[in-house]
Order: structure tokens, then sequence, then C-alpha cells
């Protein structure tokens, strides 16, 4: 992945007055800064490290003035249960002999850097057991985003220390009027946004699913400071936890406080750490922004591509996958028809879906055969290598569906290795999807190698392999291990991740350059826990393009386009029913990253002339949708029949802007599309890419109008949006 540096500030101060809180003077203030923004950290004489500031950037020259005028936070970085026992607490843990506290002090203060940015390193003791914990603060280089994790380990000989809670952070923000948007739904309804005011309290966002984390909730939050959030105004924190399993953030406010705790969901995971180990939690990131939700959004976009994404910098094919097409009705001649399809509408991959497999049990629904990853010989008689060559004739790639960390009960696998599924003893055990579908223990050595094995096997026998769409349609059901001892059985959450993370690295580290999708029954799973080793997610099962705008709305706060799979499908849609027309499916699809999830030959000419041309246009645009700045301009959640957003490139000369229609309202005045994304000191030449009509382009088509026009009087699309379910596409060329 392509890193892109901008100078970061890592200074350490002596403060010249003493702060508030009655510190002495002997107090040192460590700051790492980006362009936009600075985090605070003070470190004491006694040991103890504090929160200070994180807000716009600062300068040396700021720091006593930040004190004297009580500006700072004073929050002690890693607060545990030890000597004080109150309050919330990020870590606490039970000592070999009982003692349930922790009394740290810190030894040692180090600034270095690595192959990602600047960091602070807080090396603290124990003051009796040895036990050490490093905390660690980065700066991303070339972004406005911060972390912080911390190590524990055990030094005792003997004796293991019996982790209770081990969130990654306790972060203090600026209390006032504030408001919290977050993100929860459901299968088919993923990501629905949420904006409320944030009660005194505790405000919990959680999960305990086990594998689809995002199903109930999103991690990623935001924190406005002063009413309720705008899109390119006022004071916001972006939050995000970096972890695939559980995961528990407390939000405590009061009066004139408000902390954030977040990490590892502790719940029935109880975690003993044996002499010489060391534990690691996960990555807390941050930002913060002047420029409203949308600042924060294009920081973590900008850091996705760069550091949280695989291959955040390689643009994304157009493809067509099989599964709405076909189903499971997987047959050689119809994936040769559907790969001439798409072919000729200009698309470069095809992914076959499930369906492909099963030798004992064929794969012909869901109820057998996961596990079992060898070719369906009745279905394909000339194996994966015919499909190559048929992709390869018609001039694209090809890709395909797995699902290996699990297995079906009815399967060759399960028969063999029935020990190899997670499972309570002296339990019946629960089966999900199908009623026999269960989770491999990926605790386990051996069935870790088997998954490794599964993508091995089908990448080194097939090299033309382009794509991997890697599933997932369970979570946990039977919470027990067999490999586990039975000391080990609360740490089962834990290590499943930790095992699945182990053949990940395996699979990146021999297949860097295969396009890996993150799918879990559509989007369970989106969140930057699993995605550093994905290209892409499934944004959801649901494939209506109404239902679309508003997931793809909320995924975008912290997910970029060129991550976000967002497909064209049939008419009715096959989850709503819902008719709407292949112009307003294909301009909602083209604001993320483009595919087709339809039977190709079902469609009409009319349908797939107008695909031919809209493909083409995505593709000269996609450096800009893909890689560009994201505003969006007016929300499908404010009710009002529309919804628009842009993309621009850092020059500001190429630009992208979507516009939708979904109702009509008699009467009711449509909003001015005003394009924050423009520089008001240019002139901008308007084409409409995705006309019904090549003749009869938007009355808007070839207009050269000032970015200050665009910027603050707007455009006015009453004209070309008169009706429900119409759209427009429109380039902007600096001229």
């Amino acid at each position: 992945m392509k890193n892109r540096f901008l100078t970061t500030v890592l200074t350490a101060f002596m403060l010249v007055a003493a702060p508030a809180g009655g510190y002495a003077q002997a107090n040192r203030t460590h700051v790492l800064s980006s362009d936009k923004s600075s985090l605070v950290v003070t470190t004491n004489d006694g040991g103890t490290a504090y929160y200070q500031y994180f807000g716009p950037r600062i300068s040396s020259d700021d720091i006593s003035g930040l004190f004297g005028v009580n500006a700072n936070f004073t929050g002690n970085t890693l607060p545990t249960f030890g000597p004080d026992p109150n309050g919330e607490k990020a870590l606490s843990v039970e000592m070999p002999d009982g003692n349930m506290s922790l009394d740290l002090k810190m030894d040692s203060l180090r600034r270095t850097t690595d192959g990602k940015g600047e960091l602070l390193i807080l090396t603290f003791t124990d003051r009796v057991y040895p036990l050490t914990v490093r905390q660690y603060f980065r700066h991303y280089a070339g972004t406005e985003v911060f972390s912080t994790w911390y190590d524990i380990t055990n030094n005792a000989k003997k004796g293991a220390v019996k982790l209770i809670t081990f969130a990654s952070a306790s972060v203090p923000f600026t209390r006032s009027n504030n408001y919290l948007t977050q993100f929860h739904g459901g299968w088919g309804s993923e990501s629905y946004m949420t904006e409320e005011k944030l009660p005194d309290g505790q405000t919990v966002i959680a999960d305990k699913a086990g594998l689809r984390n995002a199903f109930g909730s999103n991690p990623g939050f935001m924190i406005s400071i002063d009413g309720k959030p705008a899109e390119n105004a006022g004071e916001v924190f972006g939050c995000n936890l970096l972890w695939s399993g559980n995961y528990k953030t407390r939000i405590e406010a009061s009066a004139n406080r408000l902390n954030v705790i977040s990490g590892i969901n502790d719940d029935t995971s109880l975690y003993s750490l044996v002499p010489g180990e060391t534990f690691s939690t996960p990555e807390f990131v941050m930002t913060f922004s002047k420029e409203g939700k949308g600042g924060v959004s294009r920081a973590f976009h900008k850091w996705a591509r760069l550091y949280a994404i695989a291959n955040g910098d390689k643009l994304r094919d157009v493809l067509l996958n099989s599964w709405e097409g076909v189903y499971f009705n997987v047959n050689q001649e119809t994936m040769d028809q559907m790969m001439g399809d798409i072919a000729s509408l200009g698309g470069e991959l095809f992914v076959m879906d499930d369906g492909w497999f099963g030798d004992k049990y064929p794969r012909d629904n869901d109820k057998s055969s996961l596990g079992d990853w060898m070719v369906c010989e009745k279905k394909l008689p000339q194996g994966i290598g015919g499909l190559t060559q048929s992709a390869r004739r018609n001039g694209i790639k090809f890709g395909i569906w797995i699902e290996p960390e699990m297995a079906n009960t009815k399967s060759e696998l399960y028969e063999k290795h029935p020990d190899w599924v997670l499972q309570h003893t002296n339990r019946p055990l629960r089966q999900g999807r199908g009623g026999t579908q269960v989770v491999l223990d990926l605790c386990n050595p051996k069935v870790q190698d088997f998954v490794f094995g599964v993508t091995d096997k089908l990448l080194s026998e097939n090299p033309e392999i382009a794509y991997i769409k890697w599933d997932c349609n369970a979570d946990i059901m039977n919470y027990g291990s067999l490999y586990l001892p039975k000391d080990k059985q609360s740490e089962l959450y834990v290590r499943y991740h930790r095992g699945l993370h182990k053949v990940l690295d395996r699979i990146r580290a021999k297949y860097p350059d295969v396009t890996i999708q993150l799918c879990a029954s559509g989007g369970g799973r989106v969140g930057y826990g699993l995605l550093p080793w994905f290209d892409e997610f499934w944004t959801s099962d649901n494939t209506d393009a109404y239902q679309r705008l508003f997931i793809q709305w909320s995924d975008s706060h912290f997910y970029p386009a060129i991550a976000m799979a967002s497909h064209v499908s049939a008419s009715p849609n096959h989850q709503t029913g819902r008719e709407v027309p292949i112009k307003f499916r294909f301009d909602v699809a083209m604001s993320g990253r483009l595919g087709m999830e339809i039977q190709p030959k079902n469609m009409s000419d009319r349908e797939k002339e107008f695909s031919k041309r809209a493909i083409e246009a995505y593709k000269s645009v996609r450096p800009v949708i893909q890689l560009g700045d994201q505003y969006r301009l007016i929300s499908p959640y404010d009710k009002g029949a529309m919804a628009a957003l842009m993309y621009a490139d850092e020059t500001k000369d190429h630009a992208v802007l979507f516009v939708y229609r979904t109702d009509y309202l008699n009467g009711q005045a449509m909003p001015k599309v005003r394009l924050d994304g423009v520089d008001e000191n240019k002139n901008y030449r308007i084409k409409d890419l995705t006309p019904l009509n090549p003749s009869k382009p938007s009355n808007l088509n070839g207009k050269v109008v000032s970015g200050r026009v665009l910027k603050y009087a707007g455009l006015n699309v009453s004209g070309s949006l008169s009706r429900p379910w119409t759209s427009l596409t429109l380039e902007l060329t600096a001229e």
C-alpha cells in the first residue's frame, strides 16, 4: 500500500506554569500533531499519564495557555481498577494470588516512528507485581487520524494473570451540547443512521454476535460538540475500533465530563495471561474535524485508502456477480453465457457465487456441502479451469465465492472431523442457516491450516483467479471449543479472531494482489477489524436501489467508495419487490464500486444498451469516485424525497455529482443542490454522464458554471428530476 507522508510534529515541552489540578512544573507535555489537529498527553513524576487535549492544532506557545484557562481534560490515559476502584475502568485484572488491583507507574517514555507514522510509547509497571503495560499513541502520517492501544505482559515465572476488563482506550472529549451519530440495523437494513442528543449517564454501543459484528450496531460513531451535527460545519469527533469480534463502547456523560471507553467486549471473555505472554488490544482510531461530519468522513476515507484496506490505491473492476442471476443453479453453460454478456457490456470481471462445489453432497441449496471445497463435476465438468478459460476468451477476469470459516453437518468435512466445529460439551449442537450450518473452530491450528488451505488450493491450482468473495453466514451459536482446555474456554471469542487473523496474514503474504471481498450475509462485517486484509465489502444483500441510498449513505461516514460494493439488480427487486428504472439503479450503484447482480439475458435490449453506456461512463470517472474526496450534500434521511452527493479529486479540477429523486410531493419545492466540493475560483463544464437517450441529455449538459455559483447558489435540478425514481450523474471538469 502506497504511503503519502506529510510532515508530522511530535515534540515535548516543559510547562512554564503550573497546570490546573495541582500538577507540578516538572510535568512533561507531549504533543502529536497532524496538519489540522493535536493530541496532548502529560506525564508526571508520580508515574501517571493524562489526556489533556484533543482538537484543533496547537503550538508550543499555546501549551501554557491551555492549562492557564482550564481548557484541558486531565483524564487518565489508562484508568485501572486499583487503589481507586470507583468509576469505569479500561483495565482490570486478578493477580495469581487473588489481588484484584493494579497500581501502575510509568517507567519510561519513548518517541519513535514506524512504517505508519509517529509513535509515543509509554511503559508502565505495577509497583508490586511483575506486570508491564505499554501504551501506544500513533499519528498516521499523511492523515488526520490518531490511534491508541496497549500491550500487557505477564513477567512472572509462574501464575496466570486474569484479564477481566481490557478496553483499548479511555479518551475524554469536549462536553457540551453533544450529539451522537451511530449506525444500527440487521440483515437487509444495515447501517441505518440515528442522531440523538447525548444524555447524561452512560450510552453503550456493543456487539456480542461473535462473528458478524456490524448487524446490530457498527463500531464507528461520531460525537458533535455544539448541537446537531452538520455535514460541513461544526466540531465533530469520529471514532472506530479495529476489531473483528465482539466490542463494547461506553460513552459516559455528565454535566461537565465526556469520556469514551472502547475495546473488546469483555463479556464472557475472561482471559488468562500466562507467564511470558503478551496480550495486545486492538487499535482505537479517532479524528477531529472543524468541517463537520464530512470532514471526519474524508479523513477516515483517506486514512483507509492508505492504511486500513488492502490495495487502497488500486482501482476496482466493474463486475457481474452470479448470485441473484441464478442463485444455486450454477453450471458451465450458464456461467459461460453470463461471462460473455458482462464482457459485451464493458465489464471487467465475473464472479461465480455459491453453488459450485460438493462431491458426495452437491451444493444445490444451503443445507449441505460447506467444507467440501471440491468442484461439483455434475455442474462444472470442465472444473475451475474451464471457467478461467472462458473468462480469458471473453477478455475478462474470473472470481469465485467461498465461505471457508463454515461447515454443514451434511458434508464430508464434518463426517471426517466433527471435532473441528465450535460446540459445547454435553449440549446439543445448535445449527444455523439451512438447519445444518456450523462454525469451524479457528482456535485450533489444524483448522487454521485447513481454512488457509481452501484459499491456497484454489489460487495455486488456478492462478488466473483474480477475485475471492469471502462470505460468513452464521454467528457463533455454540460457545465451546474441543481444542481449548477447560480453563481457556472463556477465551474463545478472542482466540477465534486471533486465529482468523493468522489465516488472513498467511493468505495476504502469499497472494497480496488478489482482490478479496468481505461478505457476511451482506454487510454483517463492515468494519476496520477485517478490512486491512480485504479490498472491499459487500454492503448489503438488499440490492434495492432506494434502500441502498440509505445504507450506502450511512456507510460512507467511515468507509470509502472504493471499498463499497454496490450492484445493479433486477426490477422488481428480489428483496423488496420495488420497481425502479434501470438508470436510477445504475446511478445509485455508480456512487460506490460499480457491479451488477443480475441475469443479463433477462434484460431488454434497451436496458443492455443503457448498461453498456453507463459502464463506459463509470470507468471514465472511476478514479474520482474511488480515490476522491466525498461530499454529502442532501441526505435521504431528511425525508425530502431527494438525495445528493459528489466526489472531487484533490485539485478540485474534476468532480462527479449524483442527484436522486425518490418521490413527488405536490407543491413541495425542490432544494437547490449546492456543491461543497468545488473551487469557487474555477469554472466547470457540466456533462450528463448517463442520459437515457444520448441525444436528449439533461438541460444542464454543456453548461459552464463558476465554482462560486455552484457552491453558493447551487444547481436547479427540478427540470431534470420532475418524477419519482429519476436521477442525474453529472461530470464537472474545470476549464
